[in-house]
């Protein structure tokens, strides 16, 4: 019997050992991928297509973004901020903004900060191949809105506030890539977006005072308003329209006096608030 159990190990063993060696070159390959990903994209202004990821878009905005006499990636009190601009720190967020809720906050105290973050107007969905290839190019449908920031400001909501804040945003055209994932992205059927891509850039639009961010909200909104009516006059989904006034309230901009039915009413607050320069 223990002859036996000593030959299960040594077979346990090997089986190991064979199977790490198989699957080292895979993960030493996928490293050097995704550094050569990142160096392409800091590189070349129009990068291959299957040579992306989501840190390449950000080191493509980056470089847009940069000006002469910017310092890159610098310690400041503890974290790593993208660009430093004289007495200004700047960083670039292109996914949700949860993440930097802490950094932000620290940041904020004690120096002027902006979040400098990228609106996809246009979008190119560019499928590819397991290796790289394009399959096809298609235009999404959806056109992009400057509103759409308000789904990202839920996170920080009340951080205009901060007058040593400020937002500013990239309206842009952008390609997303897509790849086939088995059993994953389900309402894709499977494609699975894999990297983005900065195509060109129409305009940026500073948001520097809850006042400004609430400048946002379509005219023509009657003195007492609800969701629904947001979202019509401003031609945008309910939820957004929702996403919208749960900031401004969080921003003081928008109060809630009642409601109607079991809709809650908004009605605008003018704010004094100005931001210190």
């Amino acid at each position: 019997m223990a002859l036996v159990g000593s030959a299960l190990l040594r077979w346990s063993a090997r089986l190991i050992a064979d199977r790490a060696k198989a699957t080292w070159p895979r993960r030493r390959r996928s490293v050097i991928v995704s550094v050569l990903e990142v160096a392409a994209s800091r590189k070349a202004e129009t990068p291959a297509i299957g040579t992306l990821n989501e840190g390449a878009l950000h080191a493509q905005l980056k470089d847009w973004y940069r000006r002469q006499g910017d310092r890159v990636e610098q310690v400041v009190d503890g974290f790593v901020v993208d660009l430093v601009r004289g007495n200004l720190l700047v960083e670039i967020q292109t996914g949700s903004f949860a993440p930097l809720r802490r950094k932000l906050d620290l940041l904020t105290r004690r120096h002027r900060v902006r979040l400098v973050a990228p609106v996809p107007l246009v979008r190119r969905i560019i499928r590819l191949s397991d290796q790289g290839e394009m399959l096809s190019v298609r235009r999404s449908p959806r056109r992009g809105r400057v509103e759409d920031i308000f789904s990202l400001l839920v996170s920080i909501p009340s951080l205009l506030c901060c007058p040593r804040f400020d937002l500013e945003l990239i309206l842009s055209h952008q390609d997303e890539l897509r790849a086939y994932r088995q059993g994953q992205a389900y309402r894709r059927h499977g494609w699975v977006v894999v990297g983005r891509r900065l195509v060109s850039v129409e305009r940026s639009i500073r948001i520097d005072s809850p006042s400004a961010a609430a400048s946002l909200l379509p005219p023509g909104l009657p003195d007492l308003f609800d969701t629904a009516q947001l979202a019509e006059a401003a031609s945008i989904e309910r939820r957004l329209a929702q996403q919208m006034t749960y900031c401004l309230r969080a921003m003081g901009v928008l109060d809630t006096p009642g409601k109607r039915g079991n809709a809650i009413l908004h009605r605008r607050v003018e704010s004094q608030w100005t931001p210190a320069r």
